[in-house]
């Protein structure tokens, strides 16, 4: 049972015929009927005028804030966000763009923890061009941007003439958990970014949607970075696939990280501290270092990743059983059950 990572899933035999009777030619032409269509979708879902395919989540961000960051200006965000943490210092080292952060300990992203930070002076203070959020937070138990929260930031960008990019990652998870749709999140956004090889089960790919002239401009940026397409619709059938079939599934994926989290609980309640909106637990590993955990986990079967020196991570997605959720929960608590709290 291996609880790494959504970025795990691998396509159902469905989602495997749906690539191999698709309709493909060189994208890099402009040919692939299979990516149009898929970017086509992407951009009505997202509520923008356009979307582009790219490889990686980590593309779409670096092509969401190369469009609104000017070079030697900045782009602010959470402490924890993806972009800062986990893309490998790409902003800074290919696109010149600075990056400073608030930080939300529940990873909600509040505009009076932002607006304090914002820049708009220039001369010898860097300028505030983007304000960044990550939806659902990777890094802070899969939390939930309310969409109120969100629409308070888009209109303060709007006011101040910024720009709001909105990594979409797990976008789909935090609509499923809350009854709103894409748009609703997406048209708030200048640039917004649509994960689809994590939960919603795609091998490969990225939607990044936002207006047609950025879209154009984001089209030469990718093929400058190395990233054109040739016949990559055999990859946007298994976009279009998931776009249609495994959206609403996402709920499985939410309630059986519950039930990890709730058999942890019964036997060491220290260690899930906060709800489970979504499909990441966080749990705290006391007195055992995280090390320990994952070693003791990996002789029983089960892969979790280590977080932090004593916290480790668990995530559900397609391909892991409610029933493994189970199982994995009654795994850990037997690991944590003579660790005290730290």
């Amino acid at each position: 049972m291996d609880f790494r990572s959504d970025t795990l899933t691998k396509p159902t035999p469905e989602m495997r015929q749906a690539m191999i009777t698709a309709d493909v030619g060189d994208d890099v032409y402009g040919e692939d009927l299979t990516i149009q269509r898929l970017e086509a979708m992407g951009a009505e879902l997202l509520g923008q005028e356009a979307a582009l395919f790219c490889v990686s989540g980590s593309l779409a961000n670096m092509l969401g804030l190369w469009l609104t960051v000017e070079r030697g200006s900045e782009a602010l965000c959470d402490s924890q966000a993806h972009i800062v943490r986990a893309e490998m210092g790409a902003h800074a080292g290919m696109h010149g763009i600075t990056t400073r952060t608030w930080r939300s300990p529940v990873g909600v992203a509040r505009l009076e923890d932002i607006e304090p930070l914002v820049s708009f002076v220039g001369g010898y203070l860097v300028k505030t061009s983007t304000i960044e959020i990550e939806n659902t937070m990777n890094f802070a138990s899969g939390a939930i941007q309310p969409l109120s929260n969100v629409q308070h930031i888009a209109q303060y960008c709007r006011d101040n003439d910024l720009a709001l990019h909105l990594d979409g990652a797990r976008l789909a998870n935090a609509c499923v958990a809350t009854g709103t749709s894409l748009a609703d999140y997406g048209r708030l956004a200048t640039t917004v970014s649509l994960c689809l090889s994590k939960g919603l089960g795609a091998p490969v790919g990225t939607l990044l949607a936002s207006s047609k002239e950025n879209i154009a401009k984001a089209r030469v940026q990718r093929k400058r970075l190395g990233a054109g397409w040739r016949q990559a619709g055999i990859l946007a059938a298994a976009g279009i696939y998931a776009l249609e079939n495994n959206i609403e599934r996402l709920a499985e994926d939410h309630q059986g990280a519950r039930a990890f989290a709730d058999e942890v609980r019964a036997v060491a309640p220290w260690a899930v501290a906060t709800e489970i909106p979504t499909n990441i637990v966080v749990i705290g590993t006391g007195s055992l270092t995280a090390d320990e955990v994952v070693a003791q986990a990996g002789t029983q079967g089960m892969i979790v990743t280590k977080l932090a020196a004593r916290e480790v991570r668990v995530v559900t997605y397609l391909g892991i059983t409610h029933e493994d959720c189970v199982t994995g929960g009654k795994i850990l608590a037997s690991i944590l059950k003579n660790a005290e709290q730290s």
